[in-house]
């Protein structure tokens, strides 16, 4: 996948954990035709590839050079999955031995300097959508669209509990809550990259709106701000 310029519009979808960042973007890019890019995804696909060659967390060179070489893509007909030359990794990536090496690497700046040009490779024709919580303010800060999606953590921790126990795992709400509220903490005061809405983003609060609505809503404003009829 190579990068065609400025003929390809981009639109950012950035916002905490648990808000839908990954539903609304991946909805967004099969209505409009475009790719989709999981920005935190290609940090863990890393991690996996890392992980099946043995290349340990301090040999920074080796995951460095694994960075540049990494084929990484998001096959709309697979519904977005993540693919790792041409496999199929996405059940890979929510390992929590995939999570504790992917939050580590994170923090390596050869490594993020190697996945940014990684990330801004996939805007492409047609379009780009994409999820995030830096793409509208650090990968892609001349995206023709940004849309900050939030919604209050009490919602976020609400939705992840029925969401589990729909799928019949056991959850705690207030173990939840309690997690989406320290990792918003850590994503809002980070050093490098910190959570916060572009300032030419649209913001969308949507703790009083179904995912239909935000759908509907953003799709709406896409068309707007791309001129699509």
């Amino acid at each position: 996948m190579s990068s065609s310029g400025k003929s390809a519009p981009v639109v950012t979808i950035d916002g905490p954990a648990g808000v839908g960042k990954g539903t609304l973007a991946k909805q967004l890019a099969q209505i409009f035709g475009f790719y989709y890019l999981d920005s935190g995804a290609v940090y863990r696909a890393l991690a996996v590839k890392a992980l099946e060659d043995g290349v340990r967390l301090e040999n920074i060179d080796k995951l460095i050079e694994l960075a540049k070489g990494l084929s990484l893509e998001f096959p709309q007909q697979e519904n977005f999955a993540a693919h790792i030359d041409g496999i199929n990794i996405d059940a890979s990536l929510r390992s929590e031995q995939c999570s504790n090496f992917a939050s580590q690497i994170a923090s390596i700046a050869g490594i993020r300097k190697e996945l940014l040009e990684l990330q801004r490779c996939f805007k492409v024709v047609p379009g780009l959508v994409g999820d995030g919580r830096d793409l509208g303010t650090v990968v892609f800060p001349q995206a023709e669209v940004k849309i900050f999606l939030d919604a209050s953590c009490e919602e976020r921790a609400q939705r992840r509990y029925k969401q589990l126990i729909d799928q019949g795992i056991s959850a705690n709400f207030e173990h939840l809550f309690d997690s989406i509220r320290a990792r918003d903490e850590r994503d809002r005061t980070r050093s490098t990259a910190p959570l916060a809405a572009a300032k030419d983003a649209w913001v969308v609060d949507s703790t009083e709106m179904s995912i239909q609505a935000v759908v509907k809503n953003s799709a709406a404003y896409v068309r707007e701000r791309l001129s699509i009829v």
